[in-house]
């Protein structure tokens, strides 16, 4: 994928998630104790990874807390116990934007992406609630683990948001 945002078709894909509620400044914290669980559980029930982790965004009010999901993609349909639930990537046309950098700029790019697809007409499966902002589609896939490259810079995430099906 390229660095400019673009359309692709995407498969379903199963994954095994953990349901987070925190505040825009707890993803990291969330994000630094949840996927370390949800990586010894995937090990723990030889679930092998299928693809990079990702953060699920369900509900967006940047005011008043985000509702999200930690998962890791799995080969086939999981049962879920404790925290971990199973879960499915619905399929369909997604906006995409490839982020390269540290993770503090990745608001940034989620907002050049919601521009963008606002410029070429692109409807997003989205809905407002009296919680938020609700996404049928809205993913970051981190694609670079940071224990492995040391320099932020180089660090790759892929945001996604699932288009509305005409």
């Amino acid at each position: 994928m390229g660095l400019e945002p673009q359309i692709q078709e995407r498969a379903e894909q199963h994954y095994a998630g953990i349901p987070v509620q925190v505040a825009i400044d707890g993803i990291a914290q969330a994000v630094d104790s949840g996927f370390p669980e949800l990586f010894g559980w995937l090990q723990e029930h030889g679930a092998a990874p299928a693809g990079p982790p990702f953060i699920r965004y369900l509900v967006i009010d940047m005011e008043a807390g985000l509702e999200l999901e930690l998962g890791v993609p799995v080969a086939s349909a999981v049962q879920g116990s404790g925290r971990v639930r199973p879960g499915v990537i619905p399929a369909g046309k997604y906006a995409t934007l490839r982020h390269v950098g540290p993770y503090d700029g990745l608001m940034a790019s989620n907002a050049a992406l919601l521009r963008w697809a606002q410029q070429q007409g692109i409807a997003l499966d989205t809905w407002e609630t009296d919680r938020g902002d609700a996404w049928r589609g809205r993913f970051e896939h981190y694609l670079t683990d940071p224990s492995a490259e040391p320099d932020p810079g180089k660090l790759e995430t892929d945001v996604a948001f699932l288009t509305r099906s005409s």
